[in-house]
């Protein structure tokens, strides 16, 4: 692998790089697995297995010995877990120790696809506060929307839009996190055709464009609240200079990070104005590289009334509710049987389609709503057709599904039969809408992968056709 020597080169005064042990991990063709368990899904895994070696900054987050065929469990497709780079689960860490995880708040995370960092921030936050998910590529935002649906969580909106459309939510997010497109450098390892992509030039034009987005966003940051910065990338450029670009340009202060020594994170302190940032090198860390950094916003100089809104944000909140898409009595009855419990949601519809969604975001679903392009809010619920509930693939993968609802457990050869959307053979003596699970081999958990409906002499596969796997 022959890593750009004008990175080498720029990399020689940088606090903890090593030359010799950062060109032979490179070298040596070492590829680290590791993914991180959904605790809503998953809370029986066996944490003492010896080929699981958990990753010290993740309560979530383990090692794999090697890499398997993801595509090939049936668990995966069930939000089980999600594959995460280990390095970029030490956002957990620094979300724990700048921001009162315990209350409910409102966090962006702005670059989200494929899906990561949103699964992770979900996970970490209180069932009462929202997270909204962005994607600025349209192209992306499909499987961002489809990881989430898989995480099975009510309280993500997901958007599609350009960091300067989030200039209408001035003073609204608590937390914002920015893991910004970068020149990639850290992924080298991972991906060896990423070294003929860098350039210095190129490191200059994604500088360029992280503060762009930064500038682009930080009016919707409340003040007090906390901005996470990340990229993958080695160059100070794209690293500790945006740090002193930041706090030069905009109020706030770098909040420094508490990191155990032996986890091999190195502290860094940015030329001009001193701010912290955590570097991650594959020869000191079991991951790739990466740089993240937190700060928090002083005054900002927006004016905000008694609520502690902005006035662009007042402006946005409905003045009265709309009726059009209500959801009838009659079909909330239907729904009460699928949901844990009905109350907790309000409901709406959406091209015939019921969406529940937290009844405490009601307001924030309308002001989101008012000023960004919404790709997927809440739960999909399903279609009600003659007071029948057809049911979305998204109720079936969901937390908020009704567990006593008819099952049927398979073994993973039906299992993948399902997921690849072919006719399933059964035997049951269940009729009408059943929900087919999966246990692992292990034990650590039954899980549902999607609706089948049962008829006389057939069962019909509802697994969603752009999600089938192809893999034989």
């Amino acid at each position: 692998m022959n890593l750009p020597n004008a990175l080498i080169q720029s990399l020689q005064n940088v606090k903890g790089f090593d030359e010799d042990a950062f060109r032979e991990v490179h070298q040596s063709g070492t590829q680290i697995v590791s993914i991180r368990f959904n605790p809503a899904k998953v809370d029986n895994r066996i944490t003492n297995n010896e080929q699981l070696q958990q990753v010290p900054w993740n309560m979530n987050g383990y090692y794999l010995p090697q890499r398997p065929s993801f595509t090939l469990d049936p668990l995966f497709h069930a939000g089980a877990y999600y594959v995460q780079e280990a390095s970029s689960m030490f956002l957990e860490e620094a979300l724990k120790q700048t921001v009162d995880l315990t209350k409910p708040l409102k966090v962006l995370d702005l670059c989200a696809a494929p899906g990561g960092k949103s699964t992770l921030i979900q996970s970490v936050i209180s069932k009462k506060s929202l997270l909204v998910s962005n994607e600025v590529i349209k192209s992306r935002v499909n499987i961002l929307a489809e990881n989430i649906i898989k995480w099975g969580a009510a309280n993500v909106i997901v958007t599609n839009n350009d960091p300067s459309d989030f200039k209408r939510l001035q003073n609204y997010f608590d937390v914002i996190v920015v893991d910004a497109p970068c020149s990639g450098s850290g992924l080298f390892r991972k991906d060896p055709d990423a070294i003929s992509e860098w350039s210095e030039n190129n490191v200059q034009l994604c500088a360029q464009r992280q503060q762009r987005i930064l500038a682009d966003i930080m009016p919707a940051l409340k003040d007090g609240g906390v901005l996470i910065y990340s990229t993958c990338s080695y160059s100070q450029q794209e690293d500790e200079a945006i740090a002193d670009w930041l706090i030069e340009t905009f109020k706030v202060e770098s909040l420094q990070l508490k990191v155990d020594s032996v986890w091999g994170i190195v502290e860094t302190i940015s030329n001009k104005e001193k701010a912290y940032g955590y570097r991650f090198y594959p020869d000191k860390v079991k991951g790739e590289g990466f740089f993240i950094a937190a700060f928090k916003k002083q005054s900002s100089g927006i004016n905000i009334n008694n609520e502690g809104e902005s006035n662009a944000l007042a402006s946005l909140k409905p003045k009265a509710k709309n009726k059009k898409d209500a959801v009838t009595a009659n079909e909330i009855e239907v729904l009460k049987s699928y949901l844990i419990s009905v109350d907790d949601f309000f409901f709406i519809k959406q091209n015939e389609e019921v969406i529940a969604i937290p009844i405490h975001f009601e307001d924030d679903l309308a002001i989101i709503k008012s000023a960004l392009y919404i790709k997927k809010a809440g739960v999909k619920l399903g279609s009600i057709i003659r007071s029948e509930l057809i049911p979305a693939h998204d109720l079936a993968v969901s937390n908020i599904i009704n567990n006593n609802l008819p099952t049927l457990n398979v073994d993973k050869e039906t299992a993948l039969q399902y997921l690849r959307k072919v006719e399933i053979v059964i035997e049951t003596n269940l009729k009408g809408w059943v929900l087919l699970t999966h246990q692992q081999s292990t034990g650590c958990c039954t899980l549902p992968i999607g609706w089948i409906k049962v008829m006389a002499n057939r069962s019909n596969n509802y697994y969603p056709k752009e999600w089938r796997i192809l893999n034989k």
